[in-house]
């Protein structure tokens, strides 16, 4: 091991003998922090769009706004990629996803990776495919067509950007001794945790937008949980390293922030039309 990785392997190995204890009092302050922050922004309630002809012109306004933060995040992370060929540190990380990895399996027990073995299908394609298909159809017979396009073009912009920054990153997934079939394709950044972030993220936006008030914090608390919850048991259960889950947070976080933005700036333009006669 080289001498500036041992201090970051170190606290990846007391890290990964603790996991379990981490990860549930983690859980516990993310859902307390977003039920509370929702209680505390009292945020109104966005006006509701009516589904006329003149949603064509809005939703190319939406297409433009997710096209460019499409490129935007898909050439920051080429450029990412390319610097860190050249940083020797990157080795380190390296070394310290293996050693949490390492440290992880020793210590979780069996009924523990059970569970997140149920609970991380919850993030499966299938299962959010099936998911994104049930709500743009009942958005849809609600009338919110412009919110039922919005959250098509989400989950489908994240199938398409996942896969294209594998492919610019080209990670091997970890190897484990766990009796399971190999998962193929690359590991970096994790599928499962970005298609969760950006799926779960959207029904708490959609919530926001049509529930009433006094049920924000309960959805808020609820989309964390399903989060952190599937991000954290791919790492338990070895089939990512702990640096692709973040990755795969973070580059679900940034598509689905460029999606609210775009369904606000799509809305917004829809709802000031009429006033500005």
């Amino acid at each position: 091991m080289e001498a500036e990785a041992a201090p970051l392997v170190s606290a990846a190995q007391l890290l990964g003998q603790h996991a379990l204890a981490v990860f549930a009092i983690g859980l516990l302050v993310a859902m307390a922090a977003s039920g509370l922050g929702c209680a505390l922004l009292h945020r109104r309630h966005a006006r509701r769009i009516d589904a006329g002809d003149a949603i064509a012109p809005t939703l190319a306004r939406l297409l433009a706004g997710y096209a460019i933060g499409f490129a935007l995040i898909l050439g920051t992370a080429s450029l990412v990629a390319v610097i860190g060929q050249q940083i020797s540190s990157g080795r380190h990380w390296g070394l310290a996803d293996q050693a949490l990895a390492d440290a992880m399996g020793r210590h979780t027990p069996a009924v523990a990776l059970r569970a997140f073995g149920v609970l991380t299908h919850l993030g499966d394609p299938l299962m959010l495919a099936v998911l994104g298909a049930a709500v743009a159809v009942l958005l849809w017979l609600r009338r919110e067509r412009l919110l039922s396009a919005g959250w098509i073009i989400a989950l489908a912009g994240n199938a398409i950007l996942n896969p294209l920054l594998k492919q610019v990153f080209e990670r091997v997934r970890p190897l484990h001794d766990l009796g399971t079939t190999p998962i193929a394709g690359y590991s970096f950044p994790s599928g499962h945790t970005s298609g969760a972030m950006v799926a779960y993220g959207m029904l708490l936006y959609l919530a926001i937008r049509l529930l009433p008030l006094r049920w924000h914090a309960a959805v808020a608390m609820a989309a964390v949980a399903l989060v952190l919850t599937i991000a954290c048991s791919r790492v338990f259960l070895r089939v990512h390293f702990a640096s692709d889950v973040a990755a795969g947070l973070l580059s679900g976080l940034s598509w689905l922030g460029v999606c609210v933005a775009s369904l606000q700036f799509a809305s917004h333009r829809r709802t000031a039309q009429p006033n500005a006669h």
